[in-house]
């Protein structure tokens, strides 16, 4: 498909509901700062429930609706026990939005396995099980949207970063999931899932010299997590553009 095509966008339903995890900083509490102005109610995953508070505060002082949850996505059980009190709530998860991340240094040779282990949770395993908890319930209720926040870094058809080897390999295993899980999904219900670039962002994680603000690299992120029925699925953006796996 043609990176030309240019999608509508969809100012969601306000009863709907979107999970960001690593939400409480960054790119991930931009996601959740225009999701919030955009009417949608914020589950703001945050491994540290204080400083997702802390962050959360500024959302609700403008109007918005966010709940802040404790959620690790290292740790299996804190997924399963946030999605557990979201059911006891009756609190029905429209969007995922999969934004925690690590960025280890080291090429394929200099990484540690302590290092390895965590891009691969962190990065990968963590958005898998999420997926898991959270789009059988999409499929059930007919509507979701899943968004995966991958890199660059993790395209082959872009060149991965080989000072950052095991961030690229999760990003790109990242990307597997988003291809594999759309080729998943089955026809009916209107649940779509992809993949998305920010670029070079000025957070902790990007660093000082990087060029763009955190709105700018979450807004490719707020576009899928509100897509219209008629909107893709299955692809890699930035930009709102799609980019070479």
């Amino acid at each position: 498909m043609s990176s030309a095509i240019q999608y509508t966008f969809d100012q969601m339903d306000t009863n709907r509901t979107a999970l960001v995890t690593g939400g409480n900083r960054g790119i991930g509490l931009a996601i959740c700062e225009g999701l919030a102005d955009r009417g949608v109610h914020v589950v703001m995953g945050a491994r540290d429930e204080e400083t997702g508070e802390d962050a959360a505060a500024s959302i609700r002082e403008r109007g918005g609706s966010v709940r802040v949850e404790q959620l690790d996505v290292i740790e299996t059980a804190s997924i399963e026990a946030c999605k557990e009190r979201l059911d006891a709530d009756e609190v029905a998860v429209d969007a995922l939005v999969n934004n925690a991340g690590v960025y280890p240094e080291g090429d394929a040779l200099g990484v540690s396995i302590d290092q390895l282990d965590q891009a691969w949770t962190v990065n990968t395993r963590g958005p898998w099980l999420l997926v898991k908890a959270f789009v059988p319930d999409m499929i059930e209720r007919g509507y979701g949207r899943v968004v995966n926040v991958s890199s660059g870094s993790g395209s082959f058809g872009e060149g991965l970063d080989t000072n950052h080897a095991a961030y690229s390999a999760a990003k790109a295993g990242l990307n597997a999931l988003t291809m594999t899980l759309d080729n998943a999904l089955p026809d009916g219900p209107d649940v779509k899932v992809n993949s998305m670039g920010p670029g070079w962002v000025h957070t902790r994680m990007g660093g000082e010299a990087a060029p763009r603000t955190p709105e700018e690299g979450a807004d490719t992120a707020l576009w899928l997590a509100t897509l219209p029925e008629d909107g893709p699925s299955g692809g890699f953006f930035r930009d709102r553009e799609r980019i070479p796996w």
